[in-house]
């Protein structure tokens, strides 16, 4: 019976192929790493190595410097982050230190403003609120009745009049400011040649900037005057600064003149206040009265 030859599979080929390249690998890698010695002599063993082995080396090199980068790259990016993060808080920080500084040095205006004016009862109140129009004609306070705040108290800072309280509820108020129209001040020029009376109102056409009407047309009253409560009225203690004469227009009729004034306070960026809850001023003089015809005396109303 006569035998068949068969012909080696291509399977086993590519098999014996896998192992001598595999081998070849090991062999390469412990000679890079000087891990095992061979008796054969080291020239053939370079030569017949080399060329396999510089692109072993050079796959190895790759790899080691792409994993460099790679962490590198990772590493720069942690810490830009959290320098970032780092940043961001001091940033914030800042923000919080120069906000605190700049209440520190207005509570500390408004303290000296209390311990300064002993004739009357301050209580500091916090500016939680204002009307959505123009922001001239009413705030809305922190304090209410339950600390003694009641209808019609002055409200002021260090710098001067506010307004007056038109609501108290239990635990904010309403305050009126001097610039609205409705509002009405009995005022004088504080210049003791002048000391002319006059009131300060809420400009209708002027948001910002109030007037002192009912000044005689040829009264003694200049730009740069400053303005202060007269004390007449009955809401207002006199001798609270108003603000200061910005310029004069004649009123209609030709008779009278007003006065545009520039408010001591600065409404727009108003934030703590100081409500009069009791005040210990002394009223003002009554107006002095002279004699009729028939000899009683009358008060002069002029």
């Amino acid at each position: 019976m006569s035998s068949v030859k068969q012909e080696p599979s291509i399977y086993n080929n590519i098999w014996a192929l896998g192992l001598v390249l595999f081998g070849l690998f090991c062999l390469i890698l412990l000679t890079s790493f000087n891990r095992v010695g061979f008796p054969i002599s080291s020239k053939v063993t370079g030569v017949v190595l080399f060329p396999f082995q510089g692109g072993f080396s050079a796959a190895v090199d790759g790899v080691t410097s792409a994993t460099g980068f790679i962490y590198d790259v990772s590493t720069v990016y942690e810490e830009n982050e959290r320098l970032k993060q780092e940043v961001e808080e001091l940033r914030k920080e800042n923000l919080e230190a120069s906000e605190y500084a700049a209440e520190n040095e207005r509570l500390r205006a408004l303290l000296g403003y209390k311990e300064a004016k002993t004739q009357f009862d301050l209580l500091p109140a916090r500016v939680i609120a204002r009307e959505n129009a123009t922001w001239s004609s009413m705030i809305v306070i922190n304090r209410g009745s339950n600390e003694g705040v009641s209808d019609l108290m002055p409200v002021v800072t260090d710098k001067g009049l506010v307004g007056h309280v038109i609501e108290a509820g239990p635990v904010s108020s309403k305050v009126r400011l001097i610039l609205d129209p409705r509002s009405s001040v009995g005022t004088l020029v504080q210049r003791p040649e002048s000391r002319v009376m006059g009131i300060v109102e809420g400009d209708i056409n002027n948001a910002v900037s109030p007037r002192m009407v009912n000044i005689p047309l040829v009264a003694d009253v200049v730009e740069g005057d400053m303005i202060i409560t007269s004390g007449f009225g009955g809401v207002y203690p006199k001798g609270i600064m108003v603000g200061k004469v910005a310029g004069l227009k004649n009123a209609p009729g030709g008779l009278l003149k007003y006065a545009v004034i520039d408010t001591s306070v600065d409404f727009q960026r108003l934030e703590e206040v100081l409500v009069i809850i009791a005040s210990r001023e002394p009223p003002p003089a009554p107006l002095p009265k002279k004699e009729d015809k028939n000899g009683d005396k009358k008060e002069d109303t002029k």
